[in-house]
Protein backbone atom coordinates (compact mmCIF):
# COMPACT_ATOMS: atom_id res chain seq x y z
CA UNK A 1 0.00 0.00 0.00
CA UNK A 2 1.20 3.43 -1.18
CA UNK A 3 2.71 5.48 1.53
CA UNK A 4 1.02 8.73 2.46
CA UNK A 5 2.77 11.81 3.05
CA UNK A 6 0.97 14.35 5.05
CA UNK A 7 1.25 18.51 5.46
CA UNK A 8 3.10 18.36 8.59
CA UNK A 9 2.29 21.26 11.35
CA UNK A 10 5.74 22.82 11.65
CA UNK A 11 4.56 25.13 15.04
CA UNK A 12 2.41 23.97 17.67
CA UNK A 13 -0.19 26.53 16.38
CA UNK A 14 -0.07 26.01 12.58
CA UNK A 15 -3.49 25.12 10.86
CA UNK A 16 -2.53 25.20 7.31
CA UNK A 17 0.41 26.47 4.48
CA UNK A 18 1.45 27.12 1.30
CA UNK A 19 2.83 24.24 -0.43
CA UNK A 20 5.74 26.70 -1.83
CA UNK A 21 7.74 24.48 -4.17
CA UNK A 22 8.33 20.47 -5.08
CA UNK A 23 11.91 19.66 -4.41
CA UNK A 24 11.07 16.08 -6.22
CA UNK A 25 9.43 15.15 -8.51
CA UNK A 26 7.31 11.57 -9.78
CA UNK A 27 9.66 8.97 -10.31
CA UNK A 28 12.12 9.71 -8.28
CA UNK A 29 13.65 8.03 -5.33
CA UNK A 30 13.57 9.92 -2.02
CA UNK A 31 15.22 8.39 1.16
CA UNK A 32 14.59 9.67 5.24
CA UNK A 33 16.12 12.54 5.25
CA UNK A 34 16.07 14.26 1.59
CA UNK A 35 14.76 17.87 1.64
CA UNK A 36 11.37 17.08 -0.53
CA UNK A 37 9.71 20.20 -0.43
CA UNK A 38 9.64 23.86 0.68
CA UNK A 39 6.45 25.12 3.32
CA UNK A 40 5.64 28.44 3.92
CA UNK A 41 3.91 29.29 6.83
CA UNK A 42 2.65 32.23 8.21
CA UNK A 43 5.84 33.88 8.98
CA UNK A 44 8.49 32.00 6.98
CA UNK A 45 9.65 29.26 4.25
CA UNK A 46 10.90 25.93 5.69
CA UNK A 47 12.23 22.61 4.31
CA UNK A 48 10.47 19.40 4.75
CA UNK A 49 12.42 16.55 5.49
CA UNK A 50 11.11 12.90 3.96
CA UNK A 51 10.69 10.68 7.55
CA UNK A 52 9.90 6.97 4.81
CA UNK A 53 12.19 6.10 1.71
CA UNK A 54 10.20 4.80 -1.38
CA UNK A 55 9.70 6.08 -4.84
CA UNK A 56 7.14 9.42 -5.31
CA UNK A 57 4.35 7.48 -7.05
CA UNK A 58 2.04 11.28 -7.03
CA UNK A 59 2.02 14.51 -6.21
CA UNK A 60 -1.43 15.07 -4.25
CA UNK A 61 -0.77 19.32 -4.10
CA UNK A 62 0.92 21.42 -7.00
CA UNK A 63 2.76 23.63 -6.29
CA UNK A 64 1.60 26.90 -5.38
CA UNK A 65 -0.96 25.67 -2.97
CA UNK A 66 -2.32 27.69 -0.55
CA UNK A 67 -4.28 26.82 2.43
CA UNK A 68 -3.43 23.29 2.85
CA UNK A 69 -4.65 21.79 5.69
CA UNK A 70 -2.10 20.45 8.21
CA UNK A 71 -2.40 16.17 7.97
CA UNK A 72 -4.16 16.51 4.76
CA UNK A 73 -1.85 14.16 2.18
CA UNK A 74 0.12 15.79 -0.68
CA UNK A 75 1.87 13.30 -1.94
CA UNK A 76 2.52 9.20 -2.37
CA UNK A 77 5.36 6.84 -2.14
CA UNK A 78 5.71 3.50 -3.68
CA UNK A 79 8.00 0.97 -2.07
CA UNK A 80 10.74 -1.64 -3.83
CA UNK A 81 7.33 -4.01 -4.31
CA UNK A 82 4.86 -1.38 -5.64
CA UNK A 83 4.34 0.20 -9.07
CA UNK A 84 1.85 2.73 -10.58
CA UNK A 85 -0.30 0.43 -10.72
CA UNK A 86 -1.03 0.47 -7.07
CA UNK A 87 -2.53 4.03 -6.75
CA UNK A 88 -5.94 3.53 -8.82
CA UNK A 89 -7.30 1.65 -6.13
CA UNK A 90 -5.52 3.63 -3.37
CA UNK A 91 -7.27 6.01 -2.01
CA UNK A 92 -5.26 8.40 0.58
CA UNK A 93 -6.91 8.96 3.90
CA UNK A 94 -9.19 12.91 4.58
CA UNK A 95 -7.73 14.83 7.09
CA UNK A 96 -9.50 15.08 9.94
CA UNK A 97 -11.48 18.65 11.06
CA UNK A 98 -9.25 20.38 13.00
CA UNK A 99 -11.87 23.66 13.28
CA UNK A 100 -11.92 24.99 17.23
CA UNK A 101 -15.43 24.90 19.00
CA UNK A 102 -18.10 27.48 17.48
CA UNK A 103 -18.47 29.53 20.84
CA UNK A 104 -14.64 28.96 21.49
CA UNK A 105 -12.53 33.12 21.40
CA UNK A 106 -9.50 33.28 20.01
CA UNK A 107 -6.99 34.36 22.98
CA UNK A 108 -3.81 36.79 22.19
CA UNK A 109 -1.61 33.88 21.46
CA UNK A 110 -3.81 32.03 19.22
CA UNK A 111 -4.71 35.19 17.55
CA UNK A 112 -2.01 34.67 14.51
CA UNK A 113 -3.36 31.09 13.96
CA UNK A 114 -7.76 31.95 14.05
CA UNK A 115 -8.67 33.05 10.71
CA UNK A 116 -12.27 34.94 10.54
CA UNK A 117 -14.94 33.64 8.64
CA UNK A 118 -15.47 35.66 5.55
CA UNK A 119 -18.55 37.40 4.99
CA UNK A 120 -20.67 35.91 2.34
CA UNK A 121 -21.28 37.78 -1.21
CA UNK A 122 -23.59 36.76 -3.76
CA UNK A 123 -22.79 33.57 -5.75
CA UNK A 124 -21.88 34.02 -9.52
CA UNK A 125 -22.95 30.40 -10.53
CA UNK A 126 -24.13 28.03 -8.31
CA UNK A 127 -25.87 24.38 -8.51
CA UNK A 128 -29.23 23.86 -7.08
CA UNK A 129 -28.44 22.22 -3.92
CA UNK A 130 -29.68 22.95 -0.69
CA UNK A 131 -28.31 25.23 1.96
CA UNK A 132 -25.63 23.50 4.28
CA UNK A 133 -26.66 25.48 7.43
CA UNK A 134 -29.98 26.84 8.67
CA UNK A 135 -29.65 31.17 8.92
CA UNK A 136 -27.77 31.83 11.75
CA UNK A 137 -25.90 28.45 12.57
CA UNK A 138 -22.15 27.95 11.87
CA UNK A 139 -21.07 26.98 8.42
CA UNK A 140 -18.41 23.80 8.11
CA UNK A 141 -15.74 24.74 5.68
CA UNK A 142 -12.02 24.01 5.39
CA UNK A 143 -10.05 26.77 5.24
CA UNK A 144 -8.95 26.03 1.39
CA UNK A 145 -12.81 26.00 0.68
CA UNK A 146 -13.21 29.53 2.11
CA UNK A 147 -10.32 30.94 0.61
CA UNK A 148 -11.80 29.51 -3.24
CA UNK A 149 -15.56 30.78 -2.13
CA UNK A 150 -14.35 34.84 -0.88
CA UNK A 151 -12.03 34.35 -3.97
CA UNK A 152 -14.70 33.09 -6.53
CA UNK A 153 -18.08 35.07 -4.94
CA UNK A 154 -19.58 31.90 -3.73
CA UNK A 155 -21.80 31.49 -0.82
CA UNK A 156 -20.84 29.18 1.38
CA UNK A 157 -24.66 28.94 2.71
CA UNK A 158 -25.98 27.37 -0.90
CA UNK A 159 -23.47 24.62 -0.86
CA UNK A 160 -24.11 21.10 0.21
CA UNK A 161 -20.79 19.38 2.15
CA UNK A 162 -19.89 16.19 0.92
CA UNK A 163 -16.99 16.06 4.80
CA UNK A 164 -17.67 15.08 8.19
CA UNK A 165 -20.24 16.73 9.65
CA UNK A 166 -22.04 18.34 6.52
CA UNK A 167 -18.23 20.06 6.03
CA UNK A 168 -17.85 21.81 2.62
CA UNK A 169 -14.37 20.85 1.20
CA UNK A 170 -12.36 22.24 -1.93
CA UNK A 171 -14.34 19.44 -4.19
CA UNK A 172 -17.31 20.81 -3.23
CA UNK A 173 -16.59 24.58 -4.27
CA UNK A 174 -15.07 23.15 -7.34
CA UNK A 175 -18.28 21.20 -8.29
CA UNK A 176 -20.14 24.34 -7.25
CA UNK A 177 -18.44 26.44 -10.43
CA UNK A 178 -18.31 23.62 -12.88
CA UNK A 179 -22.13 23.05 -12.54
CA UNK A 180 -24.90 24.80 -14.76
CA UNK A 181 -25.85 28.73 -13.01
CA UNK A 182 -28.86 28.93 -11.75
CA UNK A 183 -30.37 31.60 -9.18
CA UNK A 184 -28.55 30.95 -5.48
CA UNK A 185 -30.39 29.40 -2.86
CA UNK A 186 -31.58 32.45 -0.52
CA UNK A 187 -32.22 31.62 3.24
CA UNK A 188 -35.31 32.45 4.79
CA UNK A 189 -36.06 35.88 5.61
CA UNK A 190 -39.19 37.71 7.58
CA UNK A 191 -41.48 39.00 5.31
CA UNK A 192 -40.86 42.64 3.85
CA UNK A 193 -42.23 44.63 1.20
CA UNK A 194 -40.28 43.65 -2.31
CA UNK A 195 -39.32 47.84 -2.71
CA UNK A 196 -37.58 47.89 0.47
CA UNK A 197 -35.42 44.88 -0.42
CA UNK A 198 -31.97 45.70 -0.54
CA UNK A 199 -29.70 44.33 -2.87
CA UNK A 200 -26.85 41.97 -2.51
CA UNK A 201 -23.88 42.90 -4.15
CA UNK A 202 -20.44 41.55 -4.27
CA UNK A 203 -17.32 42.55 -2.43
CA UNK A 204 -14.55 41.80 -4.76
CA UNK A 205 -15.51 44.44 -7.67
CA UNK A 206 -12.38 46.63 -9.01
CA UNK A 207 -12.44 49.83 -9.15
CA UNK A 208 -12.38 51.25 -12.95
CA UNK A 209 -8.82 52.23 -14.18
CA UNK A 210 -5.00 51.12 -13.20
CA UNK A 211 -6.30 49.49 -9.68
CA UNK A 212 -5.62 46.40 -8.88
CA UNK A 213 -6.46 43.40 -6.37
CA UNK A 214 -3.44 41.90 -5.29
CA UNK A 215 -3.89 38.93 -2.48
CA UNK A 216 -3.37 39.42 1.15
CA UNK A 217 -0.42 36.82 1.60
CA UNK A 218 -0.63 34.39 4.85
CA UNK A 219 1.84 36.63 6.61
CA UNK A 220 0.12 40.12 5.69
CA UNK A 221 -3.16 38.06 7.07
CA UNK A 222 -1.56 37.31 10.47
CA UNK A 223 -0.31 40.88 10.92
CA UNK A 224 -3.33 42.76 10.13
CA UNK A 225 -5.52 40.50 12.74
CA UNK A 226 -3.14 40.27 15.61
CA UNK A 227 -2.24 44.32 15.28
CA UNK A 228 -6.03 45.19 15.43
CA UNK A 229 -6.32 42.68 18.12
CA UNK A 230 -3.89 44.76 20.09
CA UNK A 231 -5.27 48.21 19.49
CA UNK A 232 -8.56 46.83 20.36
CA UNK A 233 -7.81 44.87 23.42
CA UNK A 234 -4.76 46.32 25.07
CA UNK A 235 -4.90 49.34 26.93
CA UNK A 236 -1.82 51.08 25.25
CA UNK A 237 -0.46 53.85 27.32
CA UNK A 238 3.10 56.16 25.92
CA UNK A 239 6.12 57.49 27.64
CA UNK A 240 8.93 59.11 25.74
CA UNK A 241 12.45 59.48 26.66
CA UNK A 242 15.61 61.81 25.18
CA UNK A 243 18.91 59.87 25.37
CA UNK A 244 22.35 61.47 24.33
CA UNK A 245 24.12 59.20 22.84
CA UNK A 246 27.47 61.22 22.19
CA UNK A 247 29.35 58.94 24.33
CA UNK A 248 27.55 55.41 23.23
CA UNK A 249 28.95 56.92 19.80
CA UNK A 250 32.39 56.98 21.00
CA UNK A 251 32.30 53.65 22.56
CA UNK A 252 31.39 52.29 19.64
CA UNK A 253 33.89 53.46 17.29
CA UNK A 254 36.70 52.97 20.07
CA UNK A 255 35.26 49.04 20.01
CA UNK A 256 34.83 49.06 16.09
CA UNK A 257 38.66 50.05 15.45
CA UNK A 258 40.03 47.80 17.76
CA UNK A 259 42.75 45.86 15.36
CA UNK A 260 41.77 42.37 17.20
CA UNK A 261 37.73 43.64 16.53
CA UNK A 262 36.11 40.44 14.53
CA UNK A 263 32.84 42.37 14.51
CA UNK A 264 31.00 45.68 13.90
CA UNK A 265 29.29 46.36 16.88
CA UNK A 266 25.63 48.84 16.03
CA UNK A 267 24.04 51.20 17.73
CA UNK A 268 20.78 48.77 17.90
CA UNK A 269 23.29 45.80 19.52
CA UNK A 270 23.31 48.87 22.32
CA UNK A 271 20.00 49.03 22.12
CA UNK A 272 19.02 45.44 22.42
CA UNK A 273 21.44 44.94 25.70
CA UNK A 274 20.37 48.14 27.51
CA UNK A 275 16.84 46.57 27.13
CA UNK A 276 17.76 43.50 28.55
CA UNK A 277 19.73 44.65 31.47
CA UNK A 278 16.94 47.46 32.74
CA UNK A 279 14.51 44.27 31.99
CA UNK A 280 16.72 42.23 34.23
CA UNK A 281 16.60 45.22 36.89
CA UNK A 282 13.09 45.78 36.53
CA UNK A 283 11.64 42.42 36.69
CA UNK A 284 7.66 43.57 37.30
CA UNK A 285 8.30 45.15 33.87
CA UNK A 286 9.35 41.70 32.33
CA UNK A 287 5.47 40.37 32.16
CA UNK A 288 2.46 39.54 30.51
CA UNK A 289 -1.56 40.04 31.21
CA UNK A 290 -3.97 37.04 31.90
CA UNK A 291 -7.05 36.19 33.00
CA UNK A 292 -5.51 33.99 35.56
CA UNK A 293 -2.74 36.55 37.11
CA UNK A 294 0.38 38.32 36.11
CA UNK A 295 3.06 36.40 34.39
CA UNK A 296 6.43 37.49 35.37
CA UNK A 297 8.94 36.16 32.99
CA UNK A 298 12.56 34.25 34.28
CA UNK A 299 14.45 34.98 31.03
CA UNK A 300 14.70 38.23 29.08
CA UNK A 301 14.15 37.54 25.74
CA UNK A 302 14.25 40.29 23.36
CA UNK A 303 12.40 40.28 20.05
CA UNK A 304 13.65 42.64 17.22
CA UNK A 305 10.95 43.84 14.53
CA UNK A 306 12.93 43.47 11.22
CA UNK A 307 11.25 44.37 7.76
CA UNK A 308 10.84 41.52 4.78
CA UNK A 309 9.32 42.13 1.59
CA UNK A 310 6.10 40.43 2.87
CA UNK A 311 5.55 42.65 5.65
CA UNK A 312 7.37 42.29 9.72
CA UNK A 313 8.75 39.13 11.54
CA UNK A 314 10.61 39.51 14.97
CA UNK A 315 13.65 37.38 15.53
CA UNK A 316 14.31 37.10 19.14
CA UNK A 317 17.47 37.11 20.88
CA UNK A 318 17.58 34.80 23.72
CA UNK A 319 18.38 35.48 27.23
CA UNK A 320 19.92 38.51 25.89
CA UNK A 321 20.80 40.03 29.54
CA UNK A 322 23.18 36.95 30.24
CA UNK A 323 24.93 37.90 26.23
CA UNK A 324 27.62 40.26 25.60
CA UNK A 325 27.96 43.12 22.98
CA UNK A 326 29.68 40.84 20.51
CA UNK A 327 27.65 38.08 20.90
CA UNK A 328 24.35 39.79 20.56
CA UNK A 329 25.84 41.54 17.31
CA UNK A 330 26.21 38.36 15.77
CA UNK A 331 22.95 36.50 16.56
CA UNK A 332 21.46 39.58 15.40
CA UNK A 333 23.13 39.97 11.78
CA UNK A 334 22.39 35.82 11.95
CA UNK A 335 18.90 36.23 12.41
CA UNK A 336 18.47 39.36 10.66
CA UNK A 337 20.14 37.77 7.09
CA UNK A 338 17.95 34.32 7.37
CA UNK A 339 14.60 36.25 8.56
CA UNK A 340 15.06 37.77 5.06
CA UNK A 341 15.44 34.67 3.54
CA UNK A 342 12.21 33.30 5.16
CA UNK A 343 14.34 30.26 6.86
CA UNK A 344 13.84 30.75 10.34
CA UNK A 345 12.65 28.16 12.51
CA UNK A 346 9.46 28.82 15.19
CA UNK A 347 11.17 28.77 17.68
CA UNK A 348 13.37 31.66 16.52
CA UNK A 349 10.47 33.75 16.49
CA UNK A 350 7.94 32.90 18.43
CA UNK A 351 7.67 33.72 22.32
CA UNK A 352 9.67 36.89 23.30
CA UNK A 353 8.68 38.98 26.47
CA UNK A 354 9.76 42.74 25.21
CA UNK A 355 9.87 43.82 21.87
CA UNK A 356 11.72 46.65 20.68
CA UNK A 357 11.42 48.45 17.02
CA UNK A 358 14.22 50.38 15.07
CA UNK A 359 13.26 52.77 12.51
CA UNK A 360 16.59 55.27 13.58
CA UNK A 361 18.45 53.87 10.34
CA UNK A 362 15.57 55.38 8.39
CA UNK A 363 15.69 59.07 9.70
CA UNK A 364 12.63 58.60 11.86
CA UNK A 365 12.72 60.85 14.79
CA UNK A 366 10.24 59.96 16.79
CA UNK A 367 7.12 57.75 16.51
CA UNK A 368 5.12 55.25 19.00
CA UNK A 369 4.73 51.05 18.35
CA UNK A 370 2.42 48.52 18.87
CA UNK A 371 2.39 46.71 21.70
CA UNK A 372 3.15 42.78 20.33
CA UNK A 373 0.10 40.84 22.12
CA UNK A 374 0.93 38.80 24.46
CA UNK A 375 3.97 40.85 25.47
CA UNK A 376 3.35 43.57 27.53
CA UNK A 377 5.55 46.76 26.16
CA UNK A 378 7.70 47.49 23.21
CA UNK A 379 10.01 50.06 22.73
CA UNK A 380 10.55 52.15 19.43
CA UNK A 381 13.80 53.83 19.02
CA UNK A 382 14.26 56.99 16.92
CA UNK A 383 17.19 58.02 14.85
CA UNK A 384 20.17 60.07 16.86
CA UNK A 385 20.27 63.51 15.57
CA UNK A 386 22.34 66.63 16.52
CA UNK A 387 20.27 68.61 18.63
CA UNK A 388 20.43 71.89 20.80
CA UNK A 389 20.39 71.18 24.44
CA UNK A 390 20.70 73.41 28.40
CA UNK A 391 23.75 72.30 30.38
CA UNK A 392 24.03 73.76 33.38
CA UNK A 393 22.63 76.52 32.66
CA UNK A 394 24.25 76.96 29.21
CA UNK A 395 23.19 75.86 25.39
CA UNK A 396 25.20 73.45 23.55
CA UNK A 397 24.76 70.72 21.06
CA UNK A 398 24.40 66.58 21.41
CA UNK A 399 23.38 64.21 19.71
CA UNK A 400 20.22 63.12 20.72
CA UNK A 401 17.92 59.79 20.39
CA UNK A 402 14.46 59.53 21.53
CA UNK A 403 12.63 56.46 23.05
CA UNK A 404 8.44 55.66 23.25
CA UNK A 405 8.37 53.01 25.34
CA UNK A 406 4.24 51.68 24.54
CA UNK A 407 2.94 49.69 27.90
CA UNK A 408 -0.06 47.53 28.62
CA UNK A 409 -1.60 49.69 31.28
CA UNK A 410 -3.25 46.61 32.69
CA UNK A 411 0.27 45.40 33.90
CA UNK A 412 2.33 47.89 33.52
CA UNK A 413 1.52 51.53 34.90
CA UNK A 414 3.21 54.80 34.95
CA UNK A 415 5.30 54.54 37.58
CA UNK A 416 6.91 51.09 36.56
CA UNK A 417 7.05 52.11 32.67
CA UNK A 418 9.23 55.19 34.20
CA UNK A 419 11.43 53.43 35.92
CA UNK A 420 11.99 51.30 33.09
CA UNK A 421 13.22 53.49 30.67
CA UNK A 422 15.03 55.45 33.54
CA UNK A 423 17.56 52.25 33.76
CA UNK A 424 17.62 52.51 29.91
CA UNK A 425 18.44 55.73 29.91
CA UNK A 426 21.32 55.38 32.46
CA UNK A 427 22.84 52.33 30.40
CA UNK A 428 23.00 54.28 27.05
CA UNK A 429 23.74 57.69 28.49
CA UNK A 430 26.82 55.26 30.32
CA UNK A 431 27.39 53.44 27.69
CA UNK A 432 30.68 51.50 29.83
CA UNK A 433 28.36 50.10 32.55
CA UNK A 434 26.95 47.36 29.70
CA UNK A 435 30.88 46.52 29.48
CA UNK A 436 30.65 45.13 32.86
Amino acid sequence: MPTTITMPALSPTMTEGTLARWLIKEGDSVSAGDIIAEIETDKATMEVEAVDEGSVGQLLVPEGTEGVPVNQPIALLLDESEDASSLASFQAPVAAPTEPPAAAAPSPSLAATVAPDPAPVTPAATPASAPSAAPGERIFASPLARRMAEKTGLDLAVIQGTGPRGRILKADIESALSGAPVQAVQPPQAAAPAETAAPLVTTHALPVGESELIPHTNMRKVIARRLLESKQTVPHFYLTVDCEIDRLLATRKELNDRDAADYKISVNDFVIRAVALALRKTPDTNVSWSEEGMIRYGSVDISVAVAIDAGLITPIIRNADHKGLAEISAEMKDLALRAREGKLMPEEYQGGTFSISNLGMFGVREFSAIINPPQSAILAVGAGEQRPVVKEGALSVATVMSCTLSCDHRVVDGALGVQLLGVFKSFIEEPMTMLL
